[in-house]
């Protein structure tokens, strides 16, 4: 009877001590830098090459800036060329069909800040899925939900570090994580997604944050 007894409570006291989708969420963002630093941060400069397809490789550019700015270049033949960017008002990327960089009016920026930073506010919904396996390493499974969209992240059950996430039209992989200042990111990032239209491995040499970019940065 005393051992069923032990046995119970333990029980309990693992259903206590479960981790909740918010307390990883805020796990996240305590080991990769804090809420703080994270909200310091203006702007994010990478650098790297771009695989695409088996063995086409370039030097690639991304040059992101609050609220959301961004603009990302290649280099093609020694000659960089933007390929997808928003300059505050208006959006563009590559078309392939005339290989010219063409304005979407309909272009939707995406935020600055991830999806995590202050995202009750935001009117996510976070929900716990479990652990689950990615590659060797056992990972918390959290879904965020606003509206009809969904994204589900895998952290890492040991660093909390987000290893993989899976969005509507694409899968993401990260690894390779190091600290820039005082944040921590990844210097690898993979896309797979089901058309196979969009996937690449991105290897990134340098990061840097809070640079001053000059006015006419995201223009194209």
């Amino acid at each position: 009877m005393k051992k069923l007894f032990l046995v119970f409570i333990f029980a309990i006291g693992s259903i206590t001590y479960a981790q909740t989708a918010k307390e990883i969420i805020d796990k996240n963002i305590e080991l990769s830098g804090g809420l703080t630093n994270w909200k310091l941060l203006n702007s994010v400069f990478l650098q790297g090459k771009v695989t695409l397809g088996i063995n086409d490789d370039y030097p690639i550019k991304i040059f992101q800036q609050r609220p959301n700015l961004t603009k990302t270049v290649i280099t093609i033949g020694k000659k960089e060329t933007a390929i997808e960017g928003y300059d505050g008002t208006k959006g563009y990327a590559m078309n392939y069909a005339t290989n010219k960089i063409q304005e979407y009016p309909n272009y939707v920026a995406e935020s600055f800040d991830n999806d995590f930073i202050d995202w009750e506010n935001k009117g996510f919904q976070a929900k716990y899925m479990g652990k689950e396996k990615v590659g060797d390493i056992y990972c918390h499974k959290v879904e965020l939900t606003k509206n009809v969209n969904k994204t589900v992240y895998f952290f890492d059950a040991k660093t909390y570090m987000i290893l993989k996430e899976i969005k509507k039209d694409d899968t993401l992989l990260y690894s390779d994580y190091r600290m820039v200042g005082s944040l921590m990111m990844p210097y690898r990032i993979e896309s797979a997604s089901p058309k196979k239209d969009g996937d690449y491995v991105m290897i990134l040499n340098k990061i840097e944050t809070n640079k001053v970019f000059p006015s006419n940065t995201f223009k194209f």
